[in-house]
């Protein structure tokens, strides 16, 4: 339980430290989305650490849906300490992970004030997730939406070469 308060603790830090240090006093869009890929390429490194750990005694995938169905449960399991709520797929390569109550965005507040400020908590997950693919063979497009806190969407666009 500590280390999961340690982990939401660290990456609020992580994005403020970011912000801070990337933005001046009146925010830009440049440099929001500045911070929003430096918070991404670091998720984006961790994601292919992590997956490379964790998949070492797993057999291959067989498909991208297979791929998808580990990331759902078993990688989502071991970075957040719970399955993804529901994974829907067009069988053409788009895949729309929803997590009910994700926990990077659970200290912010139930209402719809904090509605933008939801995107610069996700940029990092956003990067594990294609972090982990990629490390995998799977080029991607990661994106996150937020309609009320603290649900979100991840879309992941499998890029066919």
């Amino acid at each position: 339980m500590e280390d999961e308060a340690l982990f939401e603790f660290l990456h609020m830090e992580m994005v403020a430290h970011v912000y801070k240090k990337h933005t001046s006093r009146e925010e830009t869009e440049q440099e929001r989305g500045k911070c929003i890929s430096v918070l991404e390429r670091m998720g984006f490194r961790v994601g292919q650490g992590l997956i490379e750990r964790f998949t070492k005694d797993t057999p291959s995938f067989k498909d991208d849906l297979d791929l998808m169905k580990f990331l759902c449960k078993d990688f989502w399991i071991y970075v957040f300490r719970k399955q993804i709520d529901n994974l829907r797929t067009n069988h053409q390569g788009t895949y729309v992970l929803q997590d009910n109550k994700f926990r990077l965005l659970t200290q912010l507040s139930n209402g719809k004030q904090y509605l933008e400020e939801a995107p610069k908590y996700l940029a990092y997950t956003c990067g594990m997730v294609r972090g982990a693919l990629s490390n995998l063979g799977v080029e991607s497009v990661v994106t996150a939406e937020v309609s009320s806190l603290p649900s979100c969407k991840f879309q992941v666009v499998i890029q066919k070469t």
